[in-house]
């Protein structure tokens, strides 16, 4: 177990930010789920993604904590556009915030995940980024750049006890888990039942005759998250592709652990995602990327030969 002074200071105030928000949010969501009364709100932004009230209050809570923190910065939340707040018109951070992730799961007491990552606009990367699970005993992960300039990862649990995390899985398909965002039928579960190819390679047997391959559901950033914990093996997403706020903050914290992020065609994502003007901001939170996240190069590659 790694001492809490190890994480770098950014990532300590970043922790303590989401912890407060998902203590905030949690008798909320239960109340939600046992009540019935889910919030559900029209979502004029992203029409086809459930939208409650939840996600508009953690929307603002966010605001308010970060405010205490941080002098300037640009919020570029899910929720809203992006704006600057403090005094400086032009501030160097961009602090990217999924609120709530998984809301629809959320309001049933199921799932619930958030979102923050933040990106230094004139080192054009991340410095920091923490994603926080509002129901489970392993309760945050988190990467930051240290001060000799190394991104360290590492996940805490509900009291607190640091874990560094920097072996994530070396196994080879197909002795693999693998996740995907399989639940939306058409949008998702159909085109991954029609990865002939890749489903054979997960199915076949190990060299003792046993099938170990398994394809399970994730979320969001989360799923990035698990494979940099080394609980996952690795997961894609070759649909819909995944939203700035969803993706990049898991994608530092796997990078930070050693993990790997590709493109399809497997090249690896950067992790400069083009934040210099409220321009770039904008178009970056309107544009979706596909990727395959795992534990190793190597596995990242046999699952890139195998999809179609």
């Amino acid at each position: 177990m790694t001492e809490p002074s190890a994480i770098p200071e950014l990532a300590q105030h970043l922790a303590r930010i989401v912890r407060q928000a998902m203590d905030d949010i949690r008798p909320r969501l239960i109340h939600a789920a046992l009540s019935g009364d889910r919030g559900e709100n029209e979502n004029l932004r992203h029409c086809d993604n459930f939208l409650s009230d939840y996600d508009l209050w953690m929307h603002q809570r966010y605001k308010q904590l970060l405010q205490e923190h941080l002098p300037s910065f640009v919020y570029a939340s899910e929720e809203a556009d992006p704006e600057v707040i403090g005094d400086d018109p032009d501030p160097d951070l961009c602090v990217l915030v999924d609120p709530l992730d998984t809301s629809e799961l959320a309001v049933r007491g199921l799932y619930g995940y958030t979102h923050v990552l933040v990106y230094s606009r004139r080192q054009a990367r991340p410095i920091a980024a923490v994603v926080g699970d509002i129901f489970h005993h392993i309760q945050l992960y988190l990467a930051a750049q240290d001060h000799t300039g190394a991104d360290r990862a590492f996940l805490l649990t509900r009291e607190g006890h640091p874990h560094p995390l920097n072996r994530p899985s070396q196994a080879r398909l197909p002795e693999v888990l693998v996740t995907n965002y399989l639940m939306r039928p058409e949008q998702r579960f159909r085109p991954l039942a029609t990865q002939q190819p890749f489903l054979e390679a997960l199915a076949a047997e190990s060299e003792d005759g046993k099938t170990r391959g398994r394809i399970g559901v994730d979320f969001g950033s989360i799923g990035l998250c698990h494979v940099a914990a080394g609980f996952t093996d690795a997961m894609i997403e070759f649909s819909k592709g995944f939203a700035i706020w969803d993706l990049a903050p898991g994608h530092f914290i796997l990078h930070a652990a050693g993990g790997t992020v590709t493109d399809l065609q497997g090249s690896p994502l950067t992790l400069d995602y083009d934040l210099t003007s409220m321009t770039d901001i904008q178009t970056a939170m309107s544009q979706r990327q596909r990727f395959i996240a795992a534990g190793n190069p190597h596995l990242a590659g046999e699952i890139h030969t195998k999809l179609h």
